[in-house]
């Protein structure tokens, strides 16, 4: 004897958010200026050296030259990188956050996260071994697989450049 069947819920749809920031002309009066930005991740910019006044990688978000980056930055660098490893981006988008050898090493790696979906990381985790340097621990999702990035950070005059990473 079949069995009276039950009613379905069906789910309930929700407007997503739109996941583009406002264009200039949609901002309304007194909204803050957007920041300069290079390249798909937006990362920040920081103008030529030449220039008078130059933002260096601490000192975005308050924190004096030659302070080491908040974590917003670092996850931004780990989220270019982990995107760079899965052949998803051109290196030539982070050269100037890495000592040359270290580009040289990235751009000799090649592609070393292999995945369908675009890679994510998660929050760093960081470690300052001594003063002057930092270490940089972070998840990266996959989809079925995840991965870890280590990235090592050195202080040269007042900014931060990324001399070693390790992937696995």
């Amino acid at each position: 004897m079949p069995r009276p069947s039950r009613p379905v819920t069906l789910p309930r749809l929700r407007s997503v958010p739109p996941a583009d920031p406002p264009y200039d002309d949609e901002r309304g009066p007194g909204s803050p200026p957007v920041p300069p930005t290079q390249g798909a991740l937006a990362l920040a910019y920081d103008p030529p050296c030449d220039d008078p006044h130059p933002r260096t990688y601490g000192t975005r978000g308050g924190g004096a030259a030659g302070s080491p980056p908040d974590e917003r930055r670092l996850r931004s660098l780990g989220q270019a990188m982990a995107e760079i490893l899965a052949g998803r981006r051109p290196p030539s988008t982070v050269a100037d956050r890495l000592t040359e050898r270290a580009y040289a090493e990235l751009v000799r790696a090649g592609k070393m996260i292999h995945t369908r979906r675009p890679p994510m990381v998660g929050l760093p985790h960081v470690n300052p071994p001594r003063d002057g340097a930092i270490e940089v621990c972070l998840l990266v999702h996959c989809g079925e697989r995840s991965h870890v990035l280590a990235i090592r950070l050195e202080r040269h005059g007042v900014q931060w450049l990324c001399t070693d990473f390790e992937t696995a």
